[in-house]
């Protein structure tokens, strides 16, 4: 449904923002183990680990010091990030850039800005003994980083480079603009939520009402995106994702609270509670990225009601 773009100086880029994307996903990872793990506290010092970048890997040191390590190599990785994006954009004209509103220069720029944040807020952390709401931004930023990366890495590629053979109207209220924006922000609140309970900043109450928020959005958006466009492989493929990954979620916060609750009935209770606890945090962090994708997939591909749709207009050019 796309025609092939005469050149890919984004071809390279988009490799690193994709490697750079699959790395971000290792850290939350980390980053989740360390919560789960109690491990927050096992370093008392920062930036350094006991005073030396090498400290004994033993006990929750292991799970801190190894999340460090991981956030430095990203940290360094979103540095040559925007570099790099910086520099390709800079010799490309405008007229012959990703149509994407905006500059994808400042979009590095503002993934590299939340990483720093990121680890400042991670060392606030450790230096304050585990604030509540110091912890709880930590790990929402970190989320917000992973859809900012993941979000380059698709206006880079070669699908979005493509000029669209058609766009498509969407008649139907709410849009599906509206019901994709609504997704991403009640995913993302989702996610402060759940960073708030995990960090003991209150009950398990709000969490478990936001879910069912999530849960109706995205069946409403998926539902929407297969019955308005049947014909569009990319939303079909969006919407069955979407279930897929709502319906696994909902099972593993399920298991992991039911994991908590019978622990004792477990060989090994704390390893099931924790790879329960960490795989749903970060399919967590998979449904907002997916989201984000989706909405920009919407908006790349639907145009609003009142749009004359067909063949796509001539793309204007992006000023700086």
């Amino acid at each position: 449904m796309t025609t092939p773009p005469p050149n890919r100086p984004y071809q390279n880029v988009h490799r690193f923002a994709v490697f750079t994307a699959a790395c971000t996903f290792l850290l939350l990872i980390a980053g989740a183990l360390v919560t789960s793990n109690d491990a927050g506290l096992s370093v008392p010092d920062w930036p350094l680990s006991y005073g030396s970048l090498t400290p004994p890997m033993v006990g929750g040191i292991f799970y801190e010091h190894g999340h460090r390590m991981i956030a430095s190599f990203v940290g360094l990785l979103s540095i040559a990030l925007a570099v790099w994006l910086w520099r390709v954009e800079s010799r490309r004209p405008a007229s012959e850039r990703p149509p994407v509103k905006g500059s994808l220069r400042w979009l590095g720029v503002a993934a590299l800005g939340a990483i720093v944040a990121q680890g400042l807020l991670g060392g606030l952390t450790v230096l304050f003994f585990l604030p509540p709401s110091v912890s709880s931004a930590h790990a929402t930023l970190a989320q917000l980083f992973f859809a900012t990366v993941a979000s380059i890495a698709l206006l880079t590629s070669a699908w979005w480079e493509r000029e669209p053979v058609s766009w498509f109207r969407d008649p139907r209220s709410p849009s599906i603009h509206a019901l994709a924006l609504a997704a991403v922000a009640a995913v993302f609140l989702q996610l402060i939520l759940g960073a708030a309970f995990r960090h003991k900043a209150f009950g398990i109450i709000p969490h478990l009402a936001g879910a069912v928020v999530v849960t109706g959005l995205i069946f409403w958006l998926a539902g929407a995106l297969r019955r308005r466009f049947p014909a569009v492989p990319e939303l079909r493929f969006a919407a069955r994702a979407l279930h897929i990954l709502i319906g696994l979620q909902l099972l593993l916060g399920a298991a992991a609270w039911w994991s908590r609750l019978y622990a004792a009935s477990f060989p090994q209770p704390i390893a099931v509670t924790v790879a329960l606890t960490v795989a749903h945090v970060v399919l967590g962090a998979l449904v907002l990225v997916s989201t984000v994708l989706v909405t920009l997939v919407c908006y790349r591909l639907v145009r609003p009601a009142g749009a004359i749709v067909g063949s796509p207009a001539p793309r204007p050019s992006t000023a700086d």
